[in-house]
């Protein structure tokens, strides 16, 4: 593995609240089936004190088994199993916040700055996550692909699903209703049940921005936007 897959996957490891030292003796302990403390230092070049401060943090983050023995050893736990162990927990813990926590009213009538290409995508799943009727979808294909399962499901189940799509899509998702626009613009327009927008450009940057809005005005404005360029593509082909 190059050093900067080993980074990259270092990084995602660190994503699972393993520290940077965690995460590269996991990857080590993944790599050789059992090792002692000393056989951990000797191949990552961290010290000694260090990799056993981490090991110890690696067993009771439920990354690693000890073996005990005359010299006790280390095993990783399948990437597999903790991640999945970990992601269990945590929806654990999501269930008693939400049932914990005061209840307030979320739908907010203001106009909110999604910021960041991932937080917009965190966004968008989110809004088809809860998708009651109808949704209707443009934006640049290779992020429109990301929601494939989630567009069909929504199909299957008996919702809307409205697709505005460049010519280059080569296939769109079962049950849903597509219209070709020939654009090549990086915008993204997505309504959910007439009543939610999120609407911005997305170039997969850390610098993209999205304006998320409930305000009715808003909403009735952008939505008879949208049927004006269906009614377009209707009338003429394609926009």
């Amino acid at each position: 593995m190059d050093s900067t897959a080993f980074g990259m996957l270092n990084s995602k490891l660190m994503q699972f609240s393993l520290t940077r030292q965690e995460a590269t003796i996991y990857l080590c302990l993944m790599q050789n089936k059992e090792l002692s403390g000393y056989e951990v230092s000797k191949i990552t070049g961290i010290s000694r004190s260090n990799v056993y401060s981490a090991l110890a943090g690696l067993v009771e983050k439920g990354a690693a088994y000890l073996i005990e023995g005359s010299t006790n050893k280390y095993t990783a736990v399948p990437a597999e199993e903790f991640c999945q162990n970990k992601i269990r927990r945590l929806n654990q813990l999501k269930q008693e916040i939400v049932h914990e926590l005061p209840k307030i009213n979320t739908d907010n009538e203001g106009y909110i700055t999604i910021s960041s290409h991932r937080h917009i995508m965190d966004k968008i799943a989110t809004m088809l996550e809860n998708v009651a009727y109808r949704v209707y979808i443009s934006m640049p294909p290779e992020y429109l692909m990301q929601f494939w399962k989630q567009l069909e499901q929504l199909g299957a189940a008996g919702k809307k699903v409205v697709l505005l799509v460049e010519s280059t899509l080569e296939k769109t998702p079962k049950d849903s209703i597509v219209y070709i626009t020939h654009k090549t613009d990086r915008q993204l327009k997505l309504i959910v049940d007439s009543e939610y927008v999120l609407t911005g450009e997305m170039t997969g940057a850390d610098t993209d921005t999205c304006l998320y809005c409930a305000q009715k005005n808003f909403v009735n404005v952008f939505k008879e936007s949208l049927k004006n360029e269906i009614r377009l593509i209707e009338l003429t082909g394609s926009i």
